[in-house]
């Protein structure tokens, strides 16, 4: 024994210990508490452990035979993989990660100017008030022609090229350089950028003495606040019934659309609730006593209205609180939860699915891919539901019912009570030719902006919408179209003329006084408002009214 060589041995007691250290970690990693089996469990050894994408990655960055940018190829995986899941789980960039989320927190940090590009240059329509460009002194009309001596005019540069000059953090500043009508040489500001508020509300304001309408383009963190503010303005101004456009509106913040429902359904109503494979049911019940629960409503949809809208929408017609004019809206009825990741990007991730008060999920079938489900818009249109709302098809396995035993319907989108069709009537081929090119709209910028002292004259959007005409620039819009390319037909013409002249003043209104003008002007022949003021006149929304406000409402 005493000629034992023990350091012969050494590598062998070294390779048992590291053995039984290995078994015993693997046995710590399994959490004996957890009804989870242990081939699922994150430490587990097996399959599950082993990252075939990162393998892949990795092998096609070492051995393919051109080179390849890892990052640009991950991404793209991602991306791919999240497209074989449905249409609404998204990967989004670090680059663009801020871009998308600003509007949505109902923020954003810039020079705070509304712009727009015509013929290749950035055209000032309104500097946002209290901004930063208005504080400087940049007026509507001006011309941005360079951004830090970097000519911008002209040059085809993309729109979302000039966010991304002006946009930046808060307290840095941008040297800008701008033409101003009636000044021979180029301006220079030195604008220090801030934080500016960006809104969800487009507009509210009063129809006639007692109607309200407000128009809501998404629903963000803020646009709760920026409701209620609206509502109680409209209530010091006589508000007695209310029309609520979401038309076009492709929703945004869950929490924002039951906020905003709980201000027309009583305590304890239910709103939405939402449901999932690993979260569990999530219930939002009406908490308070909202500013609008028993007045008559009417609620406006399209094709375009999405997600948070139609929970409202849903609300409303499940509870029989209000009437649903337009059209079938969009059917999307999936939640996504977003997680930043650590390199500054995102995903959002589908998780759950929302259903309306009666128990209906208005989610539309995606098993067809992203391009067809996103093309559902030209398959209406082609089979005829835009014009005709008999050719809504209905799954009667999906019927629901109303508190008041009305029939409703799940999967795909909420069905308006009243239905409107698409305007086709006024869209004479020379309308479309001038609409489509854009003329429209570039003759009532180009008059607005040579007009624009004897505008503001007017003083007031409400002044204008009541006395300003077109009939006197008719003509000249019909001969800036021909000098365009579109000659002139009178049978054509006539047909659309009273809409051609509608949105010359709608346009004009916008660009020296916003939406202010540009939505009272539309309105009044709007076939989806005129049917909401003649349904609202005519007392036969309380039919449908829940039998708690109809008989609050009659008293």
């Amino acid at each position: 024994m005493k000629n034992f060589n023990y350091k012969a041995y050494l590598p062998f007691l070294f390779a048992i210990v590291l053995a039984l250290g290995v078994l015993l970690g693997l046995n710590l990693n399994f959490d004996r508490t957890s009804q989870m089996p242990a081939e699922k469990k994150f430490f587990s050894i097996g399959f599950d452990r082993y990252d075939k994408i990162n393998d892949i990655i990795n092998y096609i960055n070492e051995s393919y035979v051109d080179t390849v940018n890892r990052e640009e190829l991950t991404e793209e995986a991602i991306v791919n993989l999240l497209k074989n899941l449905d249409p609404h789980s998204s990967y989004i960039p670090a680059s663009a990660f801020r871009e998308l989320n600003d509007p949505l927190m109902g923020s954003f940090e810039g020079i705070g100017i509304e712009f727009n590009m015509m013929t290749d240059t950035v055209v000032v329509i309104n500097p946002i008030p209290g901004g930063p460009s208005e504080t400087v002194g940049l007026r509507a009309g001006d011309r941005i022609i360079k951004v830090e001596d970097e000519v911008i005019a002209g040059i085809k540069i993309a729109t979302q090229d000039v966010v991304r000059k002006l946009k930046g953090p808060k307290g840095t500043k941008v040297n800008v350089s701008v033409m101003r009508r009636g000044v021979d040489d180029l301006l220079s500001f030195t604008i220090t950028r801030d934080k500016i508020p960006s809104y969800s509300l487009d507009i509210a304001y009063m129809i006639d003495d007692k109607t309200g309408y407000i128009k809501l383009g998404q629903f963000s963190a803020t646009t709760h606040q920026e409701f209620r503010m609206a509502l109680e303005r409209l209530k010091r101004q006589g508000l007695e019934q209310m029309i609520l456009d979401l038309r076009g509106n492709g929703g945004g913040f869950l929490d924002a659309a039951i906020q905003l429902a709980d201000e027309f359904l009583q305590p304890e109503s239910l709103i939405v609730y939402t449901d999932g494979r690993s979260r569990p049911r999530t219930v939002a019940n009406a908490r308070r006593n909202g500013g609008f629960e028993t007045q008559p409503l009417i609620v406006l949809i399209d094709e375009w209205s999405a997600s948070a809208s139609e929970i409202i929408a849903g609300a409303v017609q499940d509870h029989d609180r209000g009437l649903i004019i337009g059209r079938r809206s969009f059917g999307k009825g999936l939640v996504q939860e977003q997680v930043q990741l650590s390199d500054g990007s995102a995903l959002r991730l589908t998780v759950a699915r929302y259903y309306t008060p009666s128990g209906r999920s208005i989610q539309k079938p995606y098993d067809n891919g992203s391009e067809e489900y996103f093309a559902d818009f030209m398959q209406r249109f082609l089979d005829g539901e835009l014009e005709h709302p008999d050719s809504i098809r209905y799954d009667d396995s999906l019927r629901f019912e109303t508190t008041g035993g009305r029939t409703v319907y799940g999967g795909g989108g909420i069905t308006p009570d009243i239905f409107i069709p698409l305007n086709t009537e006024e869209r004479s081929p020379y309308f479309v030719k001038v609409a489509n090119r854009g003329l429209i709209y570039r003759f009532a910028f180009d008059y607005a902006d040579n007009n624009r002292d004897r505008i503001k004259k007017y003083d007031t959007a409400e002044n204008y919408v009541r006395t300003f005409q077109v009939n006197n620039i008719a003509q000249s819009f019909i001969n800036f179209a021909e000098r365009e390319g579109v000659p002139f037909k009178e049978d054509e013409y006539r047909v659309a003329e009273d809409l051609i002249k509608a949105q010359i003043k709608a346009y004009i209104g916008r660009n020296i006084f916003g939406n202010d003008a540009f939505y009272p002007v539309m309105n009044q022949r709007d076939p989806a408002v005129t049917k909401a003021m003649e349904v609202l006149q005519s007392q036969t929304l309380l039919s449908f009214l829940a039998p708690a406000q109809k008989a609050e409402s009659t008293e």
